[in-house]
């Protein structure tokens, strides 16, 4: 007899539900593309490595200046769910928003068995106050910031929309609800608590906080299409400043090609909210 968990689904259909390098072809191929375009990025940008924002190994980010005066901040959190990946692997979206005017900054922060969701949410909070109050002189303090992540990032993003320092958020393909990643296979390694689930899970707490676009790719999973629906939705209900994008064909890997063109749909959608 199979035990319902979540939504009609058992415990191997919600892991299927959430299993995003199993839907697509070949996803070695892909992150070593992103690999390469990353360094290649790395190679031609000014570049300062692995600034530190607190005292924990990975906590740190990359600043890459597009070189203009009193140019606008995007923060980019990378995915992995929240136990995996580095931000080396990311860096190549940098390219998009360096030629819209912005300066990129690259995060990275302690990944799960390590570090509890408690502490991951914590250490993104200290990098927002580092960047607040400008302790490494990038000039980022009273300048917009936008706020970015992909897939565990973009939880992050949505965690922190409401921060002093964020004038925009771009949550991209997140996951914004932590009670079925709790039932699933990600849960190995998290170990979400019932408090953690509750506390933070940007759906349950829709508030006042930064115009917000959520995108998501149009042949993702379809769970994760739904936490972005359904976020969209929340964020309307309570009166804030949303708009939701559903990127034609894109999968849960390919939406960030959008991210990294100048002219691609998310960089307008910020562009059309004077973010810039």
């Amino acid at each position: 007899m199979t035990t319902t968990l979540y939504r009609g689904m058992d415990r191997p259909a919600l892991d299927a539900a959430y299993d995003n390098t199993k839907a697509i072809p070949d996803f070695p191929a892909v992150l070593a593309d992103f690999r390469a375009r990353s360094a290649a990025l790395y190679a031609a940008a000014p570049c300062r490595r692995d600034l530190r924002y607190g005292d924990r190994p990975r906590e740190r980010y990359d600043w890459i200046a597009c070189g203009q005066p009193d140019a606008p901040t995007f923060v980019f959190i990378h995915g992995g769910y929240w136990q995996n990946c580095d931000k080396e692997d990311f860096a190549f979206i940098a390219g998009g928003p360096l030629a819209r005017g912005f300066n990129v900054v690259l995060v990275e922060y302690t990944l799960a068995p390590e570090a509890s969701m408690t502490r991951i949410v914590g250490e993104i909070g200290r990098l927002l106050d580092h960047l607040a109050a400008d302790r490494d002189g990038l000039g980022t303090a009273g300048r917009p910031l936008v706020l970015s992540g992909h897939s565990a990032g973009g939880h992050l993003t949505a965690q922190f929309r409401a921060h002093p320092a964020v004038t925009a958020a771009l949550p991209i393909s997140a996951l914004v609800d932590l009670e079925p990643i709790a039932l699933s296979w990600l849960d190995d390694k998290l170990r979400l608590s019932a408090q953690e689930v509750d506390a933070y899970s940007p759906l349950r707490h829709v508030g006042k906080g930064a115009p917000t676009v959520v995108a998501v790719g149009g042949a993702e999973l379809p769970e994760l299409v739904r936490h972005s629906d359904e976020y969209a939705a929340a964020c309307a209900t309570a009166g804030e400043a949303v708009e939701l994008i559903h990127l034609p064909h894109c999968t849960h890997f390919s939406v960030l090609d959008d991210l990294a063109r100048p002219d691609g749909r998310l960089l307008q959608a910020l562009s059309a909210r004077r973010v810039e």
